[in-house]
């Protein structure tokens, strides 16, 4: 996994800072970890962890990846905030588009909560060679509207074509495909993922 992280200063650190502090403190409280038990996991010191959860701290994504590793989560959720605060996502503002063959995505937003809410935006171009992917976790949900072009989406046994102010939700727990049918399209996504099991304590 590669994570980027913005580049910030002043009150925008400062507010990064307080970010990862509140999740690395609610992820170690979920699985009743001890600071010192966390550190220990995470392969840091103790007063590493204590300032990263105090705001104080400037953890680097190498940290992240550590603590992650330590709690059985991804890093990327030590940088989503928690809950439904408001936010503004300037265009000015984005880390850009990750790229594959065939598609770019750029997240937009990514929430934790009793689930998992993230939300991208798609951009295809018409392949030469049919592709499909892969199921996701059990009670998936793709929530699709396009913007531009011409697309074929859903379950690979029962695909829709979908073309601009068309929307389309379809389970993303089986195979599934996004096809584009025109040279270009741009979908706006937004996939839910229920957590069907709370997490247990980790015992050390």
């Amino acid at each position: 996994m590669t994570i980027r992280l913005l580049k910030v200063t002043g009150n925008a650190m400062e507010n990064h800072n307080q970010l990862v502090a509140r999740n690395v403190r609610r992820y170690r409280q979920e699985r009743a970890l001890s600071l010192g038990d966390l550190a220990r996991r995470a392969g840091l010191s103790k007063q590493t962890v204590s300032k990263i959860e105090q705001g104080t701290g400037n953890p680097t994504v190498d940290t992240l990846t550590q603590l992650g590793a330590a709690m059985n989560i991804s890093p990327r959720r030590l940088l989503t905030e928690w809950g439904s605060p408001v936010l503004v996502n300037r265009h000015s503002d984005t880390v850009g588009w990750e790229s594959e063959k065939h598609w770019s995505t750029r997240t937009l937003d990514e929430v934790f909560g009793s689930g998992s809410v993230r939300t991208s935006l798609l951009r295809l171009k018409r392949e030469t060679e049919f592709t499909v992917r892969e199921p996701q976790s059990q009670g998936t949900l793709h929530h699709m509207y396009a913007i531009e072009g011409l697309v074929s989406v859903g379950p690979v046994e029962d695909p829709v074509e979908i073309g601009v102010g068309d929307f389309v939700r379809f389970p993303g727990d089986v195979v599934h495909q996004y096809f584009a049918l025109s040279a270009h399209a741009l979908i706006h996504v937004v996939t839910t993922v229920p957590h069907v099991r709370q997490f247990d304590p980790i015992i050390p």
